[in-house]
């Protein structure tokens, strides 16, 4: 059982030295194949930003830019998408799981006598999540019931209705949420929880969805190369539960040592990793109200946790203010974030400048030459808790 926080320890930073030594086997190869076998399917942008290079005193900056993921304002498609399609893979012969054109015809397949009918893929969500878990279930001939916290943006939580989904809206937060999907597939047989945290007794599905997010690192590989970036010196992931900071461990770590500095960022009033790594073991933080509603979650996964604990170079911790400051820079410069994407930009920015800033960059081995990518998980589509306004 974790500890319970009702308030963030102080400081809201933290640093891990010896992170970049630590290693761990990779994502399986077969992922970024089977999304760019999916119709729709680009890489997204990668886009070098020379102005916050000279803002933050370092030699290149990209912005991921996870905008428009697979027809969808946010990277929570990769993972939704492969784990939907081995849970559903499960459910047909042995014969039909191989390659891309079998997959094409998965709904029908799964929706037959021989697979046991249609399913109920249900999950809790702060809104990116849920709404691709809906659309893979509207593309496959699924059923999707969604349950949605306090705080979700009614623009976001009528996003998911209008993929079919069933939306049972939380009188409480993102855990009590998960609670309640939970017990909701406890109690229907022919519905399987599709959920990107992991407990302990749940751990295979949410790891599916770790591996659907190492598409995104490999595309940051390709398009570094392709402008002679080579690996990044620092990578910083806007982190919820930690599912996609696993991914990002698991990528970099699984290079010889001295890859990446990876930098977590997390909502001042949310930061249950931070505070996890500051009591060096997992702990609930009770959550607040922000606007970065993704990242609005009080306990980190218990898969994710091992990989954080030891694979984050650091963490930090950000205001509502501070993201959407960012998002306002970012839609400047031609990047639409919503405020959780943007937090990777306020994090940096909270890292580097300021008050401590020559220690922080010490820790995270930074220089005046270092390349910096930061991750900008949604786009303004995603979240109208913040609409950037670039005057």
């Amino acid at each position: 059982m974790t500890e319970t926080l009702t308030s963030l320890p102080a400081p809201a930073w933290f640093a891990h030295p010896g992170a970049r030594t630590w290693t761990c086997p990779p994502a399986p190869a077969e992922v970024h194949g089977f999304h760019a076998s999916l119709p729709g399917y680009a890489p997204t942008p990668l886009t070098e930003l020379p102005s916050l290079a000279g803002e933050l005193e370092v030699g290149r900056v990209f912005v991921k830019d996870e905008s428009c993921r697979l027809g969808l304002p946010a990277f929570k498609a990769l993972g939704a998408s492969w784990a939907v399609h081995r849970t559903l893979a499960e459910r047909v012969g042995p014969a039909e799981r191989s390659g891309p054109a079998e997959r094409a015809g998965l709904a029908e397949r799964t929706g037959s006598q021989e697979a046991g009918g249609p399913v109920t893929l249900v999950t809790a969500t702060d809104g990116n999540h849920g709404r691709a878990v809906a659309r893979m279930a509207r593309l496959l001939g699924q059923r999707a019931h969604v349950f949605v916290p306090e705080g979700v943006h009614p623009a976001a939580t009528a996003a998911i209705a209008a993929e079919e989904a069933r939306v049972t809206e939380v009188a409480g937060n993102y855990d009590e949420a998960v609670r309640q999907a939970a017990d909701a597939v406890a109690a229907a047989p022919a519905a399987v929880l599709i959920q990107d945290t992991a407990w302990p007794g749940y751990e295979r599905i949410p790891g599916w969805i770790v591996e659907g997010y190492a598409t995104l690192f490999a595309e940051i590989d390709t398009q570094l190369a392709a402008v002679e970036a080579g690996l990044p010196d620092l990578v910083a992931v806007p982190v919820g539960v930690g599912s996609l900071a696993q991914a990002a461990v698991t990528h970099y770590r699984s290079r010889p040592a001295g890859a990446a500095a990876l930098l977590s960022v997390e909502p001042d009033s949310a930061a249950g990793v931070l505070a996890s790594l500051t009591r060096q073991a997992p702990v609930t933080v009770t959550t607040g109200v922000t606007t970065m509603t993704g990242l609005n979650c009080g306990t980190p996964s218990t898969l994710a946790w091992p990989y954080l604990r030891d694979g984050l170079d650091a963490a930090i911790a950000v205001t509502d203010a501070d993201s959407a400051r960012a998002a306002d820079d970012l839609a400047a410069l031609g990047v639409p974030s919503g405020p959780c994407g943007a937090a990777s930009l306020a994090g940096v920015r909270a890292a580097l400048t300021g008050d401590g800033a020559a220690a922080r960059r010490t820790a995270l081995a930074l220089g005046p030459a270092s390349t910096l990518v930061l991750l900008s998980t949604e786009g303004t589509a995603a979240n109208p808790h913040h609409v950037a306004n670039p005057s």
